[in-house]
């Protein structure tokens, strides 16, 4: 590609996420719904003057399927965009503290597996730090599995399996 089709994709590109931006920020707004509401109260009104024809209802049925349609698409752009701004704001979070796990930079790129695998060793965490004296004594996983390590355990009643310790 060549620099002058690379700066027209790309000024395109933000042509059409400002343009998407945008709608999906005007879409949600009271004026546009009153006026979607007054448009089907219209709608609803010349009922009678074109006797309920089936034109008269594929007006309204073929202009809302058209708008939904293109909206849907205009609106994930936007969500998408907002999501991947909001990943990398927590992602700057998550670097710059310290004692945070820098595992968990980049996190929603994992597969819903990895994912799942992350989410028990975060219960795994919680229920360490119910028994904790202080809530905010842990940092991270690894933080908390290390410092559970080193707890003494509790006793044992005679033939009670020892405790797990997630490791």
């Amino acid at each position: 590609m060549s620099q002058r089709e690379h700066f027209k994709h790309r000024s395109i590109a933000q042509v059409m996420a400002r343009f998407s931006t945008e709608v999906a920020r005007r879409s949600g707004s009271s004026p546009v719904f009153f006026t979607a509401l007054l448009i089907v109260i219209v709608w609803g009104l010349t009922g009678p003057f074109f006797h309920y024809s089936d034109t008269w209802q594929l007006v309204i049925n073929t202009s809302t399927t058209i708008v939904t349609f293109l909206m849907v698409f205009l609106i994930q752009r936007a969500q998408n965009k907002d999501s991947l701004a909001i990943q990398l704001k927590l992602n700057e979070i998550v670097a710059a503290l310290e004692g945070a796990s820098n595992h968990l930079i980049d996190v929603e790129d994992l597969s819903e597996q990895e994912l799942e695998v992350l989410h028990n060793h975060y219960r795994l965490l919680v229920k360490m730090a119910r028994s904790d004296a202080s809530v905010t004594a842990s940092h991270s996983v690894a933080e908390a599995e290390a410092r559970h390590r080193r707890k003494p355990l509790p006793p044992r009643k005679k033939g009670q399996a020892p405790e797990p310790t997630g490791g």
